[in-house]
Parts: structure tokens; C-alpha cells; sequence
């Protein structure tokens, strides 16, 4: 009996890495291509690497742009994956869709912007409430993310039974 238990345990845990995984990539991809339409394109605010012409600018763009389609369609086919064999946990993959986009954004913000140097969010004299909302964003995607994943159906809380799967 006691080796059931940990093959469920076991697989509720490979469940809960596989949803993390897959809404961390489509957050990744969903919120690069965001940036990508919005800032770089629509906006004109920056390319991805503005440290050359623009020229090189854009084809850095064209990279970033296929990088996140490729995040995107990774997570959602680990999605599909999910789904078929009957893993998916909602919230944990919605949590984690913020998550992953949040970190993103706030590597984007903190390494790229400030470590790097390849670019800013918009070449203005006072960047600096630029970098506060364009970080303070990341940070409440992160906590939101954070919050749904480690949130426990209500049911399981007052029962004190073991939590469905399907809904963690």
C-alpha cells in the first residue's frame, strides 16, 4: 500500500513540475511577445539590442521575435501534453504563466536593461520611472503567479483531506 501512496505522490509532483513548466514557457513567450509588438514595433522605443545600427537592430528583433514564438508554442504543446493525459492543474498553470512572465520581465529589466546594457525601455532623461513601472509590473506578475500556484483548493483546507490533483 505504502508503494501506491509514493507512486502517486511521486506522479502528483512530475504532474505539478510539468505545469510549472509549461505555463513558465508560455508566460515567457507570451509576455517576450508583447514587448516585441508593443515596444519594439508599435512604440518604436527600442529594439532588442541597441548597441549597433539599426539595421542590426532589427534583425536582433526578428531574433527575439522567434524566441518567443518558440516559448509560446513549447509551452503550449506541453500544455496539449498535459491535457491528453489528463495532468493539467488550472491554477497552478495559470499561476505559473504569471510567473514565468513576471521573471522574464524582471531579468529583462534588471540584467538587460541595467547589467548588459543592450538596451532601455525608452531613451528619455528620466529612465528611471520607466525602470519602476516597467519592474514593479514584474514584481506583481510574480506575486500573482505566486499566489496561485501556492494556493489550496478551499475543499481540501476544510476537510483536511489530500488535495485533487486536477485542481491544485
Amino acid at each position: 500500500m505504502q508503494a501506491h501512496s509514493y507512486k502517486t505522490a511521486s506522479s502528483n509532483g512530475t504532474a505539478a513540475r510539468r505545469n510549472l513548466v509549461s505555463g513558465g514557457l508560455f508566460g515567457i513567450g507570451m509576455v517576450a511577445f508583447l514587448d516585441e509588438a508593443i515596444f519594439h514595433q508599435l512604440l518604436h522605443w527600442h529594439h532588442f539590442y541597441d548597441k549597433s545600427t539599426t539595421s542590426i537592430g532589427l534583425v536582433s528583433d526578428g531574433f527575439f521575435h522567434a524566441f518567443s514564438w518558440l516559448a509560446t508554442i513549447g509551452g503550449l504543446f506541453l500544455f496539449a501534453d498535459l491535457r491528453r493525459k489528463d495532468m493539467l492543474q488550472v491554477k497552478r498553470w495559470f499561476g505559473s504563466i504569471w510567473l514565468g512572465a513576471g521573471l522574464f520581465q524582471l531579468y529583462d529589466g534588471l540584467i538587460q536593461h541595467k547589467v548588459m546594457g543592450i538596451h532601455q525601455i525608452r531613451y528619455v532623461d528620466h529612465v528611471f520611472y520607466y525602470d519602476l513601472v516597467w519592474n514593479g509590473i514584474a514584481l506583481l506578475m510574480i506575486v500573482a503567479g505566486g499566489a496561485l500556484i501556492g494556493r489550496r483548493p478551499r475543499s481540501s483546507m476544510q476537510t483536511g483531506g489530500q488535495r485533487d490533483a486536477r485542481r491544485a
